[in-house]
C-alpha cells in the first residue's frame, strides 16, 4: 500500500516524540462499545477497509538529522483480543512498526494511537470509520448509503494546520507558576491506573445550567476541589492548575486528521475558603477568557514561531530532543492535571442504534481525565500514576453528594 510519501511532523508531535516514556507512552485510546459481541474476523476486514479511507494513519516515524518525519508503510494492522495495558507503547525509535493498534474485548472496539500521529478528534473519526465498516460487513446492505467522509481532500487531511494558521509573532515565556500535584507515591514499574466513570447527563446539565456555567467548567471545578481535599494545609498557597486541550478546528477552517489542538489553563489558589458555587463560576469566567480567538492565536503564534528561529533549525535532532524534554518537564510542573473534553459523540444516526457508548483514556505522567458524552451518558476516563486513589474518591463523593448517580469501573494495574 506504500505510496512513497513522506511528511514532516508538526510541532506538537515533536514534543510527543521527545517525551514518550514507559509510563507516559504518549498514547491515547478511544473505544466504542456496541450492543453485540465483536466478530474479530469482520473487525480485521473493517480495519483494512478503513485504512483505505484514512491512509494518513498508515505511516512509520523515522529520524532525520534535524527533525523526525513520517513515511508511508506497508506494515499491515492485525486485530487482536485485548491483553496487556491500556495505552501501550506504540513508538520505539528505530523499530519498524505501526503507531496505532486495534483490539477488541466483548462488545468493545479499542483504537490505541500514538499521539504524534493524530489528536482525539482525528482518532475518534478513524474509530467511527472502523465501526461503520464493521457494521457494513456484519449487516450487508443495511449501511451502504451511510458515510463518515468529511469530503476533505488527501492534502487537507495531511495538512500541518499549525503552520497554516500560526507563527507570525515573537517569542514570549509562560507566566504560569509551579502547580500543586496530588500527593503520594507513584505506582512501581512505570504503571498507570485507569478509572472509567459514567453518569447521566440529564442529572448534570441542570446543575451546570442553574449555576450558569458549562459542563466542562462544572467537571473541572469538581476535579479542583477533589485535588484540594487531598492537599496539606501548608501547600494551600500553591495553585491548582487544570490544563485543557482545545480543538482548534472549532476556531479555524481545518479538516486535518493530524494534531490540531492547544492547551488553555485555569488556576486557583485555595488560600481562603471558597464555596463550590463561587469556584465553578470563577473557573467558567477564566476558561471563557482563555478561549477567545485572540488569546488562542497569541499562544499558538508563540509556540509555532520557535521553528523559524534560525539557530533552532540548525541544531541536530538529539540536542533538540533534550531541550524539548527539559521544557516539557518544566511545563508538567505547572500543571496539576489535564482535563480533555472530547465533546458529544455523534455517529451517523443509522449507526447510533448499534452503539452503546464511547470512552477514552490518555497516558500521562500526572493525573489526566478525558470527558465525552453520548446518548445521555457522560464518561470520564481517568489515568493516574499514583498508588492511592484519594482524588478519584473525592471526585466521586462530591458528585454523589450532589445527587448524581455514578458508576465506576477500574482496570487491573498491568505491568
Amino acid at each position: 500500500m506504500s505510496r512513497d510519501n513522506w511528511y514532516k511532523v508538526d510541532n506538537v508531535a515533536k514534543v510527543f516524540l521527545a517525551t514518550a516514556a514507559k509510563r507516559d507512552t504518549r498514547t491515547l485510546r478511544v473505544s466504542c462499545t456496541l450492543w453485540e459481541d465483536i466478530d474479530p474476523d469482520l473487525l480485521q476486514e473493517a480495519v483494512l477497509s478503513a485504512i483505505q479511507i484514512r491512509p494518513q494513519f498508515q505511516v512509520r516515524i523515522r529520524r532525520g538529522i534535524f527533525w523526525h518525519y513520517m513515511e508511508d508503510t506497508d506494515i499491515q494492522p492485525v486485530v487482536t483480543e485485548e491483553h496487556g495495558r491500556v495505552c501501550p507503547i506504540l513508538y520505539v525509535p528505530g523499530r519498524p512498526m505501526l503507531h496505532y493498534r486495534v483490539t477488541y474485548y466483548g462488545k468493545r472496539i479499542n483504537l490505541d494511537l500514538f499521539h504524534a500521529i493524530s489528536d482525539g478528534t482525528g482518532a475518534l473519526e478513524f474509530l467511527n470509520i472502523i465501526v461503520l465498516d464493521y457494521l457494513k460487513l456484519k449487516y450487508p446492505g443495511r449501511y451502504e448509503e451511510t458515510t463518515i467522509h468529511s469530503g476533505a481532500s488527501e492534502d487537507d487531511l495531511n495538512q500541518d494546520s499549525y503552520k497554516q494558521f500560526f507563527g507570525s509573532m515573537g517569542l514570549k515565556g509562560s507566566s504560569l507558576k509551579y502547580a500543586y500535584h496530588p500527593s503520594g507515591l507513584k505506582l512501581p514499574y512505570d504503571q498507570l491506573q485507569f478509572f472509567e466513570v459514567h453518569m447521566p447527563t440529564e442529572q448534570l446539565l441542570p446543575k451546570a445550567k442553574e449555576l450558569g456555567v458549562s459542563l466542562t467548567s462544572y467537571i473541572g471545578a469538581r476535579f479542583m476541589l477533589a485535588i484540594m481535599e487531598d492537599m496539606p494545609p501548608r501547600k494551600r498557597k500553591t495553585p491548582i492548575n487544570v490544563s485543557m486541550p482545545v480543538n482548534l478546528r472549532n476556531y479555524y477552517p481545518s479538516q486535518t486528521s493530524r494534531n490540531f489542538f492547544n492547551n488553555v489553563n485555569v488556576s486557583h489558589v485555595f488560600d481562603e475558603d471558597i464555596s463550590f458555587e463561587d469556584l465553578v463560576k470563577e473557573f467558567d469566567e477564566k476558561l471563557k477568557a482563555n478561549l477567545t480567538e485572540e488569546n488562542i492565536k497569541k499562544q499558538m503564534d508563540n509556540f509555532e514561531t520557535m521553528e523559524y528561529v534560525a539557530p533552532v533549525r540548525a541544531v541536530p535532532l538529539f540536542i533538540k530532543q533534550w531541550v524539548v524534554r527539559y521544557g516539557s518537564k518544566i511545563t508538567d510542573k505547572k500543571v496539576s492535571m489535564v482535563l480533555s473534553n472530547l465533546g458529544v459523540q455523534k455517529p451517523p444516526k443509522e449507526v447510533a442504534e448499534q452503539v452503546q457508548n464511547y470512552s477514552a483514556f490518555c497516558s500521562s505522567g500526572n493525573l489526566f481525565s478525558t470527558m465525552s458524552s453520548y446518548n445521555g451518558d457522560l464518561s470520564l476516563g481517568i489515568s493516574s500514576p499514583y498508588s492511592n486513589t484519594r482524588v478519584v474518591k473525592n471526585l466521586v463523593r462530591g458528585l454523589t453528594d450532589e445527587g448524581i448517580n455514578i458508576r465506576v469501573y477500574a482496570t487491573e494495574v498491568i505491568r
